[in-house]
């Protein structure tokens, strides 16, 4: 038996627009709520390594925030939806100027490229490195096959340090510049060597970051804290972070370095797909710097040329 005024109520809701209706204002509401926690944990790296691997997508959830702001605004939740709009512009904004605010110029110029432990180009990689003749150069992944690589640039780039790290093959550094006699560092996943510009000792490493968490990049990068923190005079800095800059692995690298982002940043890493690219590569100096991209060369990650400032 149906009560007296269901009919009327049964009524009310079907003259509810979909817009009005009180399912769609839940799925806005909870797709606007972990949009949310996606972007703000992401910024909790110094609480759990977690937040590190969910800084990696801040951009996208940052307009994902964005989105489903504009559709609380129809489902009638104005207010949160203004919050949530003022959220995702600053954080997005941020993440864009690092896309597109390019570095200052600068005098030093430093070449730094993943290999691909099965690098099948060698002979492209070797021909882009002298085209764009680098007074130094960071490299990761070069593995037993790959150090053919710097016995064919040692006419150019005499003094090479190169470290290991597990059977990937490990870090590198090359240079035109004269070394200082014995300074220089190995880590796991780090080389370092310093050498001589206009008279003043200046640290060049190359760093190979593991993949970020459930992986141990957190733990890995704190080991590697105090070598930075060790190294006396400016540092330039290039490597695969596996990480993007803002991500705290990397930020706590770079204050203990001294050192700051080159610009502007790009998609480097393109192992998953050509159109799911991250930006995991970068280059860092005392004053920052300019970049341009180098093509892949038989990597799966873009090669970076840099115009640094000490």
């Amino acid at each position: 038996m149906r009560r007296f005024g269901s009919k009327a109520r049964d009524d009310s809701d079907d003259d509810l627009s979909f817009w009005e209706h009180p399912l769609w204002a839940a799925l806005v509401k909870t797709v606007l709520v972990l949009s949310i926690l996606a972007l703000g944990g992401g910024y909790l790296g110094w609480l759990h390594p977690a937040g590190d691997s969910l800084a990696v997508g801040r951009g996208i959830a940052s307009a994902m925030v964005f989105v489903s702001a504009m559709l609380a605004i129809s489902a009638g939740m104005r207010l949160a939806a203004f919050g949530a709009i003022l959220l995702a512009a600053i954080t997005g904004t941020s993440v864009a100027l690092a896309y597109i605010w390019p570095g200052p110029p600068g005098s030093i110029t430093l070449y730094q490229k993943n290999l691909r432990f099965d690098n099948a180009d060698l002979a492209g990689m070797e021909a882009d490195i002298r085209a764009a003749n680098p007074m130094v150069v960071t490299l990761q992944e070069v593995s037993e096959a790959n150090q053919t690589l710097l016995a064919a640039l040692q006419d150019q780039w005499p003094h090479q340090q190169v470290c290991p790290f597990g059977g990937v093959g490990g870090p590198a550094v090359v240079s035109q510049l004269p070394a200082v006699p014995g300074a220089t560092v190995c880590a796991p996943g780090l080389a370092a060597m310093q050498v001589v510009y206009q008279d003043t000792p200046i640290w060049i490493v190359s760093v190979h970051l593991h993949w970020p968490w459930p992986y141990d990049q957190a733990r890995h990068a704190a080991e590697l804290e105090p070598v930075l923190a060790g190294l006396e005079g400016p540092v330039l800095l290039g490597g695969d972070f596996n990480m993007v800059r803002w991500g705290r692995s990397v930020e706590r690298l770079a204050a203990v370095a001294g050192v700051r982002p080159a610009g502007p940043m790009q998609g480097s890493y393109l192992g998953f797909a050509p159109w799911l690219t991250l930006p995991i590569d970068h280059v860092f100096a005392p004053r920052g710097g300019r970049v341009t991209y180098r093509p892949l060369l038989g990597s799966d990650h873009l090669g970076i040329f840099a115009v640094l400032e000490p």
